[in-house]
């Protein structure tokens, strides 16, 4: 321990009488540690933005897609053809018993116009069911009646971002819009909720009964839709729910065993996965680059400690003569680039963190370092120091007295 403690001292007296060329030696470790510290904590934040994204679909959906059906040896593109109708849904919503909800959908893009304002925003045809499936909630007014979708009314309900940019903090709520050549009363507004996958804006937009779509939007063939959202009854159930809608769907469209579906469906599930997938992969590649950078700083500390070496042989003498043995002189130097390589570890994790601080209150996202990282990041910098700093160690406990006494 006193052999400890003296090796901590001198190492501490020698950092301090060459403050510049410690700061530089440190810098390197203070640069890798601070990039682990940020990529991990940015990771995190992303991560946890992404799932909230993922859960904006809505609890447990299921989304079933048209795929384009193979014609003349061209396929189309998805959503453009194929057999999904509302039948189907109203046959999985009957049969199905691992589904709560489900609601068909129709869209289009179309500039929507009150007097002098106007923008272009994404016309969805839908039921009632739509709230549900997808977890919107009405802010203003309220959501069509079953009397408006048998009667196929002019009316919709406008998203949060689509409501601010035609009336601002007015309430929209029995105004009316003109989409094409119709005029449409606005009957309430969705709740805001968001970023979305693929950066959409799920608040930019208009809903309104799926028949008044096909009617006066886009005129389609009946009971046509480009695709169909189901709500498992809980998160337990959306595996069987998922069979459960493939059986349906096959008995309806005579699908056989070798036959490939004119339908594709997607869950959160496999949501979740793909974005689990890209992180652990996009993670690995920043903390790669974070590792070379702390080897980098390595090879810096190992190059300093060995000048040092030779810059002190004479003192390295000294010290042999009067008794010091070679695992003396090797602590001694192990500790220094210890020392060096433990200040840059703290140095990196203070502006790691100062990064991390000013990043969230510029990005407004939830980025926490988890504490195994913090301390990973910690003892990463240490090891640095014993392993870079052993070769230097060796040298000089190698050193022969008599030489390093004449050593000018």
């Amino acid at each position: 321990m006193s052999t400890l403690l003296t090796s901590l001292r001198l190492a501490l007296r020698s950092v301090f009488r060459a403050k510049l060329r410690a700061f530089l030696t440190v810098l390197g470790i203070l640069i890798g540690v601070a990039a682990v510290v940020i990529v991990t904590a940015i990771g995190t934040g992303v991560q946890d933005k992404v799932i909230q994204i993922i859960q904006s679909i809505g609890s447990n959906s299921i989304l079933v897609i048209t795929r384009p059906v193979q014609r003349s040896g061209v396929r189309g593109a998805a959503g453009t053809s194929g057999k999904l109708s509302e039948a189907d849904g109203e046959a999985i919503l009957r049969e199905a018993t691992s589904v709560e909800a489900i609601a068909p959908m129709v869209s289009a893009s179309a500039q929507v116009v009150i007097a002098d304002r106007n923008t272009n925003t994404g016309v969805i045809g839908t039921t009632r069911a739509y709230l549900k499936v997808r977890g919107y909630e009405i802010a203003h007014g309220a959501m069509w009646t079953e009397t408006d979708e048998r009667t196929k009314a002019k009316v919709c309900v406008l998203g949060a971002s689509t409501a601010l940019d035609l009336f601002g903090n007015q309430d929209p709520v029995g105004q009316v819009v003109r989409i094409g050549k119709h005029a449409y009363r606005i009957v309430g507004t969705l709740a805001p909720k968001g970023q979305s996958l693929g950066g959409e804006d799920p608040d930019d937009r208009v809903l309104m009964p799926i028949g008044t779509f096909r009617a006066r939007v886009m005129p389609m063939p009946a009971g046509r839709v480009f695709l169909l959202i189901a709500s498992a009854r809980d998160a337990r159930t959306i595996e069987r729910a998922t069979h459960q809608i493939e059986s349906i769907l096959d008995q309806r469209h005579r699908i056989g065993k070798d036959d490939e579906p004119d339908y594709v469906i997607h869950t959160q599930a496999e949501f979740m996965k793909m974005q689990e997938d890209i992180f652990s992969t996009l993670q690995m590649l920043l903390v790669g680059i974070a590792v070379v950078s702390l080897v980098v700083g390595g090879i810096g500390v190992m190059n300093i400690m060995l000048v040092s070496v030779t810059e002190r042989t004479r003192e390295i003498g000294i010290r042999m003569a009067i008794g010091a043995r070679e695992e003396h002189i090797m602590l001694q130097f192990l500790v220094e680039a210890l020392v060096l390589c433990t200040l840059g570890g703290l140095g990196g994790t203070a502006v790691g963190l100062a990064a991390i601080r000013i990043m969230t209150m510029s990005l407004g996202w939830s980025m926490v370092l988890p504490p195994e990282a913090l301390v990973a990041a910690l003892i990463t910098s240490a090891t640095i120091g014993v392993v870079f700093g052993f070769f230097p160690a060796r040298r000089a406990a190698k050193l022969d007295p008599i030489d390093a006494l004449h050593h000018d």
